[in-house]
């Protein structure tokens, strides 16, 4: 990985840590895929490994991210999903040429072939949205409970209370923020 770029946050959903790869969005947005080569990193690391990455495929892979994060976004609050986002994601969906392979552990992975280009792996991720939004998978979708963040992401803890998208990163400001707050009241207090 290139150390000048942000590292990335990596989450037990794919289409959810994809929409991850730009975060703080109501805040200083955070863009983790600036660069078509970046996005080779992000789909590797995520068993998604293509050769190459044009323009055009990072602006396609945006475009998707953000109707991901869309309609996430609105099935989380129980709204009625963006048609143009949905349009996208079953477009992108659609057009790629992927296998679903079942591991010696029981999971199913990804199989790209040789031949298989950003296309291929965008429409994998697609489909793993449309598994969640469309509520075939066991969780809840949610947003973190950041004001800048505000991440849709996918609940599978056991109560479907999740606050934050990552604890590692959002749950620990929070806490930290928590804990001054309440560390100045005390000295105040104590004045």
């Amino acid at each position: 990985m290139r150390p000048e770029f942000p590292d990335f946050r990596l989450g037990n959903v794919l289409a959810t840590s994809f929409t991850g790869t730009l975060s703080e969005r109501h805040g200083d947005a955070v863009e983790r895929i600036p660069t078509p080569h970046r996005l080779v990193d992000w789909l590797a690391v995520n068993g998604l490994a293509v050769d190459a990455c044009t323009t055009a495929q990072l602006e396609l892979a945006r475009e998707l991210r953000e109707s991901i994060h869309a309609a996430a976004t609105a099935a989380a609050i129980q709204d009625a999903l963006p048609a143009s986002a949905v349009q996208v994601i079953n477009d992108c969906s659609a057009q790629g040429r992927a296998a679903a392979i079942l591991t010696p552990e029981g999971k199913r992975r990804w199989r790209l072939s040789s031949a298989s280009c950003v296309e291929d792996a965008l429409s994998v991720i697609a489909a793993d949205a449309v598994s969640i939004i469309a509520g075939e998978r066991d969780g809840k979708l949610a947003l973190c409970a950041s004001p800048t963040c505000q991440a849709a992401f996918f609940d599978t803890s056991q109560s479907r209370t999740r606050k934050w998208c990552d604890m590692n990163t959002c749950g620990n400001r929070q806490k930290k923020a928590r804990f001054n707050a309440n560390q100045r009241k005390s000295l105040r207090s104590a004045d």
